[in-house]
């Protein structure tokens, strides 16, 4: 039975190895194809360094404790009945005891220690900032790569010395050394002095550890500032000091004990250290705060408060922000927006969020292909003119199947990809309000340079593909639909350097083991050619590349120098930057303060730019900001991962964007942080906020929106922007414009060489006060009876609005408002086409069929700007627009008012109807009158405060509508 147990036991430890190096043969032989295995090796030699540092460092010292005290234990002491008999157990295994108990702690101390690398190799490769905080004077290098090194070294040697003193104790027990007869307790000499030194030791590292503390209130936060202040100062750090000092006198006396036997002292001290810790740590600081700090707040508190502006502003790059007043006008002329002619040109009135299910009706073709739910923004030159516009990638969704064509074959080795980028004009719309394209289709067609189509990588790619197959063999890959000749589809080869090799059968093996499948062991169609395509999302693979990096959330796709690309940004950050205030990059997007302890952060740079191909993956990593410490720092420990700037081309620049997150971030902090003086700042008699959006129920601040606009005094630059509004505690939000926030995305087009404004951040102080916010120009355009009046037109018989993002332009001195508005169908085919533009400058609102005659209806006639979209019926001139055929899913919205909502007191015009001979025609146009007057009598309503005549007015209007929309039928 024996043999066979052993047998089974061998085989199970073989099968578990193997499998474990499956895992390590297949992440090697990634890494090698992805290009950057010396990552994956530096990682694996500092972890297993530290293991082997760790295991010895606990086992050895761990060791000799024991040895010790077994070797010098007394040799004719008398013990115990109880522990002579421990002593005649242990005995027939002593030695593997003695091995085993080491061993145990070590590899405990291993694991522990291994997970600390990265701090390790920073520490050893650290970079000074050249800033110096303002408490101590260490430099910034030292709390970001320094202090948490010697913090993770003193708890280590603490641990380590806590071990070695129990172990003291407990074998010099267990033998003699340490005896209890009746009430006194006999210690051998050599036990003496090896409890003794333990003791003194750990006694040691606490003092060095209260050491450290005496840094820790430089990155608290007591909920208002973060950092040291007034009590830190005068108590805390001082206390810190004084306790460190007495740690070091006990640990002495701890030393006195192992010489002159005598361990009053020491018990005596450590009990002083108690007091000393409670008086220095708890009672003293408590005293000044109370009865000094409390009572003089502001005066005591504003050169630490300042210290916590000025450092936060320089942890985030808010110390570079050019302030500048504007006027903030509300009032509307004619020729307002003469100089702000690009401005309005490229206002963006394709919303990336509805239009998502657009794009899939037009352009998924069909169900196992799919796009984002979130589109991204870009901008292209077309014809010589920048263009903003709205992108997505047409993935592979496997899951779309059916139900028949699930097979392992087609899941892997068929429908292996993606095809193409579908574009459109960010300000451009169809006569039906569907997008513009200008490249589209399948085959790829449009004003896109000529580029591989295929999506191999992407973020919703399956979990792995095999591709590949011999010169000359017949493709089996499914590329898309349509093809040469009149052929329904068209298949193709993949002809990269994407994945690992399948050609050996020991690669399959591992590989069907990695993936847990069969198929790829035992399948005729994987070749000595074929590939096998895994870990594919964008970001996973620059996260592999660069581990350091905290990759944005929101990666994009471009075409650039004839490949299709994934644009991503990376960040280096830290939480050590003494007295920076914290925030994380999920907290500052959601608005969520209880979100800030996660991945939380106080210093942030864009320091890494990347590309990932979509076709075969290669990944390429640009040192963006090099002056950053942290980024110098990775450097040395992966050298030769990243490229300069100046290997990136002039089209790649052109389409790098300032990152998403990192500005939302800023704003964020610039909402408390925009104020400088640490007394105003106290006061918070000038704090702004974000406002909520409008669009989005108010959940959640408004998303930062990309868009082309020129700033007061520089020239137009695609930009990213936010707004702000006035602090209020409390449920009450006072929604006015207090700030205009932009930042600079245009890197230029020159190769090697970024523009000079790139990242510049403009800050807009509004001047007057009664600049409507976002949330107070939406409850306009709600409460407008002309637009309730049209809305409610518009949403008659299977249609719905939408309403789309509401952009804060800075044109004509003041602030124009646009909102798209998007009409759904509420039948089976289901999806939003912009037909009517909200506008709003100051109190004046528009409501028309486009963003020209919207503004010339604001500005009486004359908006001195053209927004590009007054001819949306005509057949496009461009050669590379195509305006996709809506069919009869266009939504019957009628004929609207086409006075915009100006006149209050104009009645809504209804949607002419057929030709009645007393029939269909005149219902429904009765029915929409008495709409109308019931909608006329809730705004009285509302507007006399008698919310129950309101209620009945309401419901009079919904059946009304419920009525003209059956007789339409």
């Amino acid at each position: 039975m024996m043999p066979l147990i052993i047998t089974l036991a061998v085989v199970g430890v073989l099968i578990a190895a193997f499998f474990w190096f499956a895992g390590v043969y297949t992440d090697i032989l990634w890494f090698d194809q992805l290009g950057y295995s010396s990552v994956l090796f530096t990682r694996w030699i500092a972890t297993g360094s530290m293991f082997a540092v760790g295991l010895l460092a606990i086992a050895v010292p761990a060791f000799l404790m024991i040895w010790l005290a077994y070797r010098n234990r007394p040799t004719y002491a008398k013990l115990s009945q109880q522990l002579n008999e421990y002593q005649r157990m242990l005995e027939p295994m002593r030695r593997l005891v003695f091995i085993g108990v080491p061993l145990l702690f070590g590899m405990y101390g291993a694991f522990a220690l291994a997970t600390s690398w990265p701090t390790v190799l920073t520490y050893l490769n650290r970079t000074p900032f050249g800033v110096t905080d303002p408490t101590f004077g260490h430099d910034i290098g030292f709390y970001v790569f320094e202090l948490p090194f010697l913090r993770g070294l003193v708890v280590f040697l603490s641990s380590l010395a806590l071990l070695c003193f129990v172990l003291s104790i407990g074998v010099n027990y267990l033998y003699g050394g340490v005896r209890v007869t009746g009430s006194e307790m006999v210690i051998s000499k050599s036990a003496r002095i090896q409890i003794a030194v333990t003791g003194a030791l750990f006694i040691a590292a606490q003092g060095a550890s209260f050491w450290l503390d005496r840094y820790n209130p430089l990155t608290a936060s007591n909920g208002r500032w973060t950092g040291a202040l007034h009590t830190d100062v005068h108590a805390r750090i001082p206390g810190m000091t004084i306790l460190a000092g007495a740690a070091v006198i006990v640990a002495l006396l701890f030393v006195f004990a192992a010489v002159a036997g005598r361990w009053r002292l020491p018990f005596i001290g450590v009990g002083g250290l108690l007091i000393v810790g409670l008086v220095t740590g708890v009672a003293y600081p408590w005293f000044v705060q109370n009865l000094q700090v409390g009572p003089n707040e502001q005066q005591l508190e504003t050169e630490y408060i300042q210290h916590n502006i000025d450092s936060t502003r320089a942890a985030y790059g808010l110390d570079k922000v050019e302030e500048t007043d504007y006027e903030g006008v509300t009032t509307a002329e004619p020729g307002q927006l003469r100089k702000d002619a690009e401005t309005t040109a490229n206002i963006r009135l394709l919303d990336p969020d509805p239009v998502s299910d657009t794009f899939k009706q037009f352009e998924q073709e069909r169900a196992y292909y799919s796009f984002s739910d979130d589109l991204d923004v870009d901008r292209y030159q077309i014809d010589g003119k920048t263009q903003d516009a709205v992108m997505a990638v047409r993935e592979i969704n496997v899951d779309g199947l059916g139900g028949d064509s699930k097979s392992w074959v087609n899941r892997t080795i068929v429908y292996t990809h993606g095809y193409g980028l579908v574009s459109a004009y960010g300000s451009q719309r169809g006569p039906d309000g569907q997008p513009v394209f200008f490249g589209s289709g399948m085959p790829q067609d449009g004003a896109l340079k000529d580029f591989a189509p295929q999506v191999y990588f992407g973020e919703r790619s399956p979990e792995y593909s095999i591709v590949g197959a011999p010169e000359g063999s017949k493709p089996v890959e499914f590329d898309h639909v349509s093809g040469k000749d009149g052929a329904n589809q068209t298949y193709t080869t993949f002809k990269g350097e994407g994945g690992p090799s399948l050609g050996s059968w020991f690669n399959r093996l591992a590989y069907s083991i990695k993936f847990q499948s069969e198929q790829i062991l035992l399948s005729d169609q994987i070749h000595d050619e074929s590939q096998i395509l895994y870990n594919r999302n964008p970001v996973d693979r620059v996260q592999a590349a660069a581990p350091y990096l905290q990759i944005d959330s929101d990666p994009y796709a471009s075409v650039v120098d004839g490949e299709l690309v994934w644009i991503l940004d990376g960040y280096t950050t830290s939480a050590n930057y003494p007295y920076a205030t914290r925030t994380s990059v999920e907290g500052a997007s959601s608005g969520r303060t209880d979100l800030v302890g996660v991945n939380e952060f106080n210093y942030m740079r864009n320091s890494v730019k990347a590309t990932v191909s979509a076709y075969d993956g290669s990944v390429k990593l640009y040192a963006w900001d090099t002056e950053d410490p942290i980024l110098q720092t990775w450097q040395k420990v992966y050298p030769n991962t990243l490229k300069p700037i100046d290997e990136m081309s002039g089209e790649l620049l052109s389409h790098v964007r300032y990152p998403e997150d990192q500005f939302q971030v800023q704003r964020q902090m610039l909402a408390t942080y925009h104020v400088t003086s640490a007394d105003e700042y106290y006061n918070q008699t000038n704090a702004w906020q974000l406002p909520n959006d409008p669009v989005g129920g108010g959940k959640g601040p408004q998303k930062p929106y990309y868009l082309t606009m020129q700033m007061p005094g520089q020239e137009p630059a695609f930009s990213l922007y936010s707004t702000f509004i006035p602090k209020v505690s409390g449920d009450g939000t006072r929604n006015v414009l207090t700030g205009y926030l932009a930042a600079n995305a245009n890197a230029g087009a020159e190769k090697g060489k970024v523009a000079e404004d790139y990242g510049k951040l403009t800050l807009l102080r509004v001047k007057n006060d009664s600049v409507n916010g976002p949330g107070q120009v939406q409850n306009i355009f709600t409460s407008n009876e002309k637009v309730a009046n049209q809305l409610a037109l518009l949403e008659r018989g299977q249609t719905k609005v939408e309403r789309g993002n509401l952009l804060t332009v800075p044109v004509g001195d003041g602030f124009l408002y646009v909102q798209p508005v998007f009409v759904r169908s509420t039948g089976e085919t289901s999806y939003p086409l912009l037909r009517r533009v909200l506008v709003a400058f100051g109190d004046e609102i528009a409501f028309e069929d486009t963003l020209d005659a919207a503004l010339d209806e604001i500005f009486a006639g004359d908006a001195g700007a053209s927004a590009g979209d007054e001819n949306v019926d005509a057949t496009p001139k461009d050669p590379n627009a195509k305006v996709p055929d809506a069919g009869d899913d266009v939504p019957d919205t009628g004929d609207l008012p086409e006075d915009g909502g100006k006149d209050e007191t104009a009645k809504p015009t209804p949607a002419p109807s057929a030709p009645t001979d007393g029939g269909t025609g005149s219902e429904v146009q009765k029915a929409l009158d008495e709409a109308a007057q019931a909608l006329e009598e809730r705004t009285k309503a509302y507007e006399e405060g008698d919310l129950v005549k309101a209620a009945e007015a309401d419901k009079r209007m919904t059946d009304a509508l419920k009525r003209a929309a059956e007789a339409d039928k």
